[in-house]
């Protein structure tokens, strides 16, 4: 039996910082929007509940463990780096962190492959690929101009989970529109990390398009985000063109690092603010009857 001395994992509280509880809501939420989509908000069998807590921790934890494994040194350039916005990884917790990662995934993935249906095992996996071809190479889609905002689909994607494990049909215009959602919001993030991009030589959609360039691109997939919308929930478009598209145009109107970074933390809160205006409709709903 190896030697766990041979082999550290890392500390739970420093894995726990490292997944960003604060932005589970992107996946958790996410599935749970889903089930709303199918009718079955309740209907929550093992392989669903099982989906839902890997969505916590381990998912995240691969999202952005990978990446701060992979950006370790741009992380060190970047002021936000170091609390709740993302950690900041010492040398040794490099393969304490992979070799954590790995073990809190690979399980969990293996148990849903024999629970859920095959198309839903699929598209679970090819989001955890997207995630993995993000921040690691060969490929390493964070530094390939528009493919790392494009990649960003990937958070979507478990909006249609909830369908293909009932039998239900999926919800594509809600996933479009998260999927439109997930490119903006990528490039919007990044804008406030060119210098520390540009330093350690890593090019992405911001670096390409500059502030004023990126704060358009994001403009126009949160437009498209929302027109998505539309026929599904106007009221729910209205507010993620309220919030989204108009914190866009407020980078766009003061194209500053400096306005970039004040704006990020309503760019964290969207999700909340675009899913709690769901959530009364949802309540609404519920209380009507239907």
């Amino acid at each position: 039996m190896p030697n766990p001395a041979l082999f550290p994992l890392l500390p739970f509280h420093r894995l726990l910082t490292v997944s960003r509880p604060a932005l589970w809501v992107n996946t958790v939420g996410t599935l749970v929007t889903g089930l709303w989509l199918t009718g079955h908000l309740y209907r929550l069998d093992a392989s669903l509940l099982l989906l839902l807590v890997y969505l916590t921790l381990p998912f995240n934890l691969l999202i952005y463990g990978l990446n701060d494994l992979s950006d370790r040194e741009v992380d060190a350039r970047s002021s936000r780096k170091g609390g709740w916005q993302g950690a900041r990884l010492t040398p040794g917790e490099a393969r304490p962190l992979l070799r954590s990662t790995l073990l809190l995934n690979v399980p969990f993935l293996l148990a849903l492959a024999l629970l859920l249906p095959l198309k839903a095992t699929l598209l679970l996996l090819g989001s955890a690929v997207l995630f993995a071809a993000y921040s690691l190479p060969p490929l390493r889609l964070k530094a390939r101009p528009f493919l790392d905002g494009l990649s960003n689909v990937a958070y979507a994607l478990p909006l249609a989970l909830p369908a293909l494990v009932l039998g239900a049909p999926v919800p594509w215009a809600p996933l479009l529109a998260l999927m439109a959602y997930s490119v903006g919001k990528h490039a919007f993030d990044a804008a406030q990390d060119i210098p520390a991009d540009r330093a350690a030589g890593t090019r992405t959609v911001a670096t390409t398009l500059g502030v004023q360039g990126t704060a358009r691109y994001a403009l126009f997939w949160f437009l498209l985000a929302g027109a998505c919308l539309w026929p599904v929930s106007r009221l729910t478009a209205l507010a993620l063109w309220l919030t989204c598209a108009g914190m866009a145009l407020a980078l766009h109107i003061r194209p500053t690092l400096q306005q970039a970074s004040r704006l990020y933390p309503l760019s964290i809160v969207t999700p909340w603010i675009v899913g709690a205006v769901a959530g009364v409709q949802l309540v609404a709903g519920l209380v009507r009857g239907s």
